[in-house]
């Protein structure tokens, strides 16, 4: 496994909108995303994506269409000569109480169960505070914040909290730069350090044993996306 790279979907990959994204119609490149991750994927980045769905348990959209959006998004990608590793999804409302929702955790222990991912060799790619706090709990060695989508409002509200990100990117394409740019660096960088002081080792370790709990007693409590070839500027923190 090499360096890891998760990245938010909506905001950072497709255009987001206040009305959630719903069918395949709706989904929309965000210029430069797909250049973006092919650059990872050439740099030998494994490249995952981790987002929030609420659409899902809100009853807007069906755990299908949501796999046919998911579809487009890899297709595109591929054909700009990318590679999305895998796809985790959270389909619950705020309400629901989930361990798998941003800014929790939970995708990201997912996948590193998963995929063997070591945490000191990995970015979160986000537009929100969620993405960020989400990169902070779980022990990524960076969290990069795009200005895309709603990038901007995040920063002043990440800066007022006094928890900046480690890097500030106009669009993916500039984070991608600056992660590759970095690779040696953020190697180097030491788990311990990255961890969130409200957010300890004993408590990550409560979260990964809960989650895969909940993941057998509900196996769509965390949902990947089927092979494609199976398959024929606002605020949305509510996401």
């Amino acid at each position: 496994m090499g360096f890891a790279v998760f990245l938010d979907r909506d905001g950072v990959i497709n255009i987001d909108s206040p009305d959630y994204i719903k069918s395949e119609n709706e989904f929309h490149f965000i210029p430069g995303s797909t250049d973006a991750i092919a650059l990872l994927t050439e740099a030998g980045c494994d490249v995952f994506v981790i987002t929030n769905q609420s659409a899902v348990g809100r009853g807007m959209i069906t755990k299908g269409e949501l796999d046919i959006i998911f579809a487009k998004m890899k297709e595109g990608v591929t054909r700009a000569g990318g590679r999305i590793n895998d796809i985790f999804y959270c389909p619950h409302t705020p309400d629901d109480a989930c361990l798998c929702r941003k800014p929790l955790p939970g995708m990201i222990f997912q996948a590193v169960e998963k995929h063997g991912i070591n945490l000191s060799f990995s970015v979160m790619v986000g537009d929100s505070v969620k993405d960020i706090e989400c990169a902070r709990k779980a022990g990524c060695a960076a969290a990069v914040l795009v200005l895309t989508g709603n990038g901007q409002k995040s920063m002043t509200a990440l800066e007022k909290k006094g928890t900046p990100p480690d890097m500030m990117a106009a669009d993916l394409m500039e984070a991608a730069q600056w992660i590759i740019a970095h690779l040696p660096d953020l190697s180097n960088m030491s788990y311990q350090s990255c961890v969130s002081d409200e957010f300890t080792m004993s408590e990550q370790f409560n979260v990964s044993n809960q989650l895969s709990a909940s993941k057998r007693s509900n196996p769509s409590c965390l949902s990947k996306v089927p092979d494609i070839s199976k398959l024929s500027g606002q605020d949305f923190q509510s996401r």
